[in-house]
């Protein structure tokens, strides 16, 4: 893969503020959403995702979202990978919530506490995180 920090530096995107207090969350004005890398539009193309996920970042977007539904499961993993040794320049979200199955069956919608804290351990393991900036459903 290219490095394109080399050749492209990045860009002030700007940031906002999300939420007060400690627990105000810092991110790029731009962010994105990774739910199309792997599923809802075509075959994915992991390679593609990989490098689409770390071309933003190089260009200065630091906000990520995922879902673990995405793939299902498989969203979390590509950008855990994406981002690995590089997590002190990202603010990361996952959602949790709309339950499905390792077949990809939807299961329902769920926001019973022990799901959220075993859905929440689940994508902290599929990350490859200590921490998630912003986990909503």
């Amino acid at each position: 893969m290219t490095d394109h920090r080399t050749t492209s530096p990045s860009t002030d995107l700007g940031t906002r503020t999300l939420g007060t207090g400690d627990a105000a969350l810092t991110v790029s004005t731009m962010g994105l959403g990774c739910m199309g890398m792997s599923e809802f539009y075509g075959t994915p193309d992991e390679q593609q995702g990989l490098e689409t996920v770390r071309r933003a970042l190089d260009l200065g977007v630091s906000f990520l979202d995922t879902a673990d539904m995405y793939g299902p499961f498989t969203n979390e993993r590509l950008v855990g990978r994406a981002i690995a040794g590089r997590r002190d320049e990202v603010q990361l979200a996952t959602k949790f919530g709309n339950q499905r199955g390792q077949d990809g069956s939807r299961l329902g919608i769920n926001g019973r506490p022990d799901y959220v804290r075993s859905a929440c351990d689940a994508s902290l393991s599929r990350l490859g995180v200590d921490h998630i900036d912003l986990y909503y459903q």
